[in-house]
């Protein structure tokens, strides 16, 4: 049975599967071990019996995964709600790790479309981000608080309850006409101007701006409590007006931590950051205990009067990640001049986090280089986020070639297992950059083993293979494979020829080198390129072969740069060669006049040519070129 295949139609889409067949995949998962190893692939199998209906095989499904993510959690909510259970969904939703904002939204909307608003304000009220979504779920509330005043037999439904949720609507839309009429149709029915419409009603006033009437409200209530304050004191801030949000503040006896948040926040957001920091410092002299809140504003604060330092920024970042406050994060980080590349990944992590994978995308997409963090991310997160579709060949191939760059067998590895889990292991391309990864890591012997099981080759993959032999010394292995590739009926291109010539140049396989430039001239009619001239004139030179290395440089139809010339010194020294050892010398300082090696090269060689004369002013040039031996350079590195 092929595993990956049923992964796959998984994948793909799973509307055509019923439930007999759903429980069959899920029995052979089970039996694979892959829905212990797969997060992905449980998601897909929960999200199947939710669309199925089959509630109960969901439920047991999530609580044997022995790891669950925001997507798990919020796929079987959605379920709850399909099948009319609310409450059990809500109560769900209480137990959840992290909320994200979809699960927030999605049980706001369920609950006010339902006319439950008692659930739909608390939950409302304590989203700690709202989105037009959510407000389109409180506008459902303002219609039917229309339908209510249209039904003079409805005015008994018009508690305190339902009109501070419609309250609360006009809040957010600014709707000032509206919460008026809310208000008046509060005292017309002679609603008990209690606790909570009292703050409903102060926090309406303060974000539609009009705080005269807010104010009023605080007056007049005798016992008024630290929400009502608490919204009074951020429409102050929300306004501007900090000297008035302060004097209240400084009036209440043993203010809250909300109360001291409420403040500190204020001045964060009208750009008073030390009087944050100093009402911070005497909030702690009193004993009050900061939370999330409080830090995050705190940060803010900090990080605006530093915001020039990319080291603090890219910590605050960080501390804001770990605080769980994407809002603070995505806020700070759109204030930001400038940006490194761990602030980048930084974001891409917290973004795929909540779920904002398209975020995550611009940012990868846009960094001017990616590093083999940067790629994981982005992986994970496509993952995670069940858009493995677009985690695809093109991108592991990517990022396989980085971690060969960086010799990362370890995260190479961690990739390639993420490749299997979405079906992609067979993949032509993903396949060759395997092959490639192993070869720059050295393991030669591991990619061959996934050369030789690859269902399908082209000229990529075998030249790949056959550059992972040359680089690494394989010079025998990469003949032989030169030569298998010709059994294949592949015709080798100037890549392929470069691959061997390297391999007989490394390998000093003098005659085999040769013969293959000549095969590469005369039955391929393919014209050498400098890379080719190169690999035959350094073949030459190690092997003491002159003459013919001095034929090749003759043959190029283009002038021979400095690192043939370096090929041919490097010869003369080892073979003793002084004379040709010299023309080379003062051809590289041609090309090079600021090479110090070439220089010392030639004086060493007239030296020992017992020339001194023209050693000394080899030495001289050097001195007037204001040209110096690098320290701890030899003639080799020059």
């Amino acid at each position: 049975m092929d595993l990956h295949a049923l992964v796959r139609t998984l994948h793909s889409g799973n509307i055509h599967i019923n439930i007999h067949q759903g429980r069959q995949l899920h029995l052979v998962f089970l039996k694979a071990g892959i829905l212990s190893s797969s997060i992905t692939v449980a998601n897909r199998l929960l999200q199947l019996y939710s669309r199925l209906g089959s509630i109960n095989e969901a439920r047991r499904l999530f609580d044997e995964m022995p790891q669950t993510n925001a997507f798990s959690w919020s796929t079987l909510m959605q379920a709850y709600i399909n099948s009319g259970q609310r409450d059990t969904s809500l109560n769900l939703f209480f137990t959840m790790p992290h909320k994200n904002h979809y699960s927030w939204t999605m049980l706001v909307s369920t609950f006010a479309k339902a006319g439950d608003l008692d659930v739909a304000h608390s939950l409302f009220s304590a989203m700690p981000q709202r989105s037009e979504l959510v407000w389109n779920s409180m506008i459902h509330a303002l219609l039917l608080f229309r339908d209510m005043n249209l039904d003079p037999l409805e005015v008994v439904h018009r508690d305190s309850f339902v009109l501070a949720t419609v309250l609360g609507a006009c809040a957010e839309l600014v709707a000032l006409n509206c919460g008026k009429q809310v208000h008046a149709r509060v005292l017309v029915d002679g609603v008990e101007l209690d606790k909570v419409m009292c703050s409903s009603l102060v926090n309406f006033y303060g974000k539609c701006g009009d705080l005269d009437s807010a104010s009023r409200i605080v007056g007049i209530v005798k016992d008024v409590d630290e929400f009502s304050v608490c919204a009074l004191v951020s429409g102050y801030a929300n306004a501007g007006r900090m000297r008035e949000a302060r004097r209240v503040f400084d009036g209440v006896v043993g203010p809250c931590s909300v109360l001291w948040n409420s403040v500190i926040s204020g001045y964060v957001s009208n750009s008073e950051e030390l009087e944050a920091l100093a009402l911070f410092n005497k909030m702690r002299r009193n004993g009050v205990r900061a939370d999330i809140s409080t830090l995050a504003n705190i940060l803010s604060a900090t990080s605006t009067l530093l915001m020039n330092d990319i080291v603090v920024a890219s910590a605050l970042l960080d501390a804001y990640s770990k605080c769980q406050s994407p809002y603070d994060a995505c806020k700070l980080f759109s204030e930001l001049k400038a940006y490194d590349t761990i602030m980048l990944n930084t974001m891409i992590t917290l973004y795929s986090n909540c779920g904002r994978i398209e975020d995550a995308k611009s940012i990868f997409n846009n960094m001017p280089s990616k590093t083999l963090i940067s790629w994981n991310s982005i992986l994970v997160g496509l993952t995670q986020n069940a858009c493995p579709g677009e985690a695809d060949e093109f991108s592991f191939s990517s990022v396989l070639s980085a971690c060969a760059s960086k010799s990362s067998l370890e995260l190479g590895e961690q990739v390639f297992a993420k490749v299997i889990t979405i079906g992609l292991e067979s993949n032509q391309i993903i396949s060759t950059s395997l092959v490639d990864f192993y070869c720059k890591c050295g393991f030669v012997e591991l990619g061959r083993k996934v050369f030789d099981g690859m269902i399908k080759t082209d000229e990529v993959s075998w030249n790949t293979m056959l550059i992972g032999y040359a680089t690494n010394g394989y010079g025998t292995e990469a003949l032989t494979l030169f030569t298998e590739m010709g059994y294949a009926s592949v015709r080798p291109s100037a890549v392929t020829f470069t691959g061997v010539l390297s391999a007989c140049d490394h390998c000093g396989l003098v005659e085999e080198g040769r013969n293959l430039f000549h095969a590469m001239k005369h039955n391929y009619n393919i014209s050498p390129g400098i890379e080719h001239y190169s690999c035959m004139v350094d073949l030459f030179a190690r092997a003491g072969c002159f003459a013919e290395a001095m034929d090749i440089i003759e043959e190029i139809p283009f002038q021979a740069d400095a690192n043939m010339w370096l090929s041919v010194l490097r010869g003369c020294i080892s073979h003793g060669n002084k004379n040709l050892g010299k023309k080379a010398a003062e051809r590289i300082i041609q090309f090079d006049p600021e090479n110090s090696s070439a220089y010392i090269q030639l004086s060493n060689i007239l030296a020992t040519s017992e020339d001194w004369e023209g050693s000394g002013q080899v030495r001289e040039l050097m001195r007037e070129m204001h040209v110096q031996k690098t320290p701890g350079c030899s003639w080799a590195d020059c």
